[in-house]
């Protein structure tokens, strides 16, 4: 350890000396209450914009005008294995069952758009609270370990928006079993698929710092990743399976490189396990 980590480390533990136990948690106290300051904040803000951002981005999927349907559809005219998104007509009307519904859906829907754009805040407030007890080494660590945390949840919301469930809702929307049945989408059926996907693949991003977390406790080694991989591979393609059931191999592979990219990822992460 260096001086200045020494000279730090003493004055961290005279400031610890000074700070009780229930300074500390009076402390951590405003940062919650900062959290849900800012939140509510949100929250009102999501809640008057939601009827533009609901029509233009959740229910985007649910058009032919997606952007992320033009986009593939222009790609099949170079590329014909591609699946055929072309049809100009798709389109699916979310259909209200329930009275309370819409309105249900408006408020639960801000406050969780809000828990995503508040996420950086939050771990932000995070990082104020355990950065006085770190040493200066410690902390470039832990504030990339934040920084790489952020990025890779926002990268797995966004590849579950723009992938996984317009990939998954076209084809379940689509798909009949009987040409006398008509599929009506309900809209909480529509919002349970959209918010679970988006925020089950937000999370999913989110294993290789659990697998360096899990490594930097000595619990998780390198060559054990590098071992069980073919292994993995099978996992990650049935569940790849299991999240796009349409079946073809392009929709298949859209989800599963995602997957084992994160799982590559992993084992670069993971510390080997100490010689001896």
């Amino acid at each position: 350890m260096s001086e200045t980590d020494s000279v730090k480390g003493e004055v961290q533990a005279q400031d610890d000396s000074v700070m009780t136990f229930w300074d500390h948690l009076e402390v951590l106290r405003w940062v919650f209450v900062r959290i849900a300051i800012v939140l509510a904040v949100l929250v009102v803000a999501c809640f008057v914009a939601m009827p533009h951002i609901f029509d233009t981005l959740i229910l985007g999927p649910a058009s032919s005008d997606f952007f992320v349907y033009r986009w593939f559809a222009a790609a099949g005219k170079v590329l014909p294995f591609l699946p055929d998104f072309s049809d100009d007509g798709f389109h699916v009307d979310i259909i209200n069952i329930n009275v309370a519904s819409q309105f249900m859906t408006h408020i639960t829907t801000s406050f969780w758009m809000s828990l995503v754009l508040l996420f950086p805040y939050i771990v932000y407030e995070l990082w104020k609270f355990i950065k006085p007890a770190l040493f200066r080494s410690e902390e470039k660590a832990v504030g990339h370990t934040f920084f790489f945390g952020t990025f890779m949840f926002f990268l797995g919301c966004a590849v579950g928006y723009c992938l996984i469930f317009p990939f998954t809702f076209r084809f379940l929307a689509e798909y009949q079993v009987s040409e006398t049945i008509t599929n009506q989408i309900s809209l909480n059926s529509y919002m349970n698929n959209f918010l679970g996907m988006v925020f089950i693949m937000g999370a999913v991003f989110e294993l290789p710092l659990v697998a360096w977390m899990l490594s930097g406790l000595g619990i998780l080694h390198r060559e054990f990743l590098q071992k069980y991989r073919r292994h993995a591979v099978v996992v990650l393609l049935v569940l790849s399976a299991v999240i796009t059931p349409s079946g073809d191999p392009f929709s298949l592979m859209l989800v599963f490189i995602p997957l084992y990219l994160l799982y590559e990822l992993s084992v670069r992460i993971v510390k080997p396990a100490p010689a001896g």
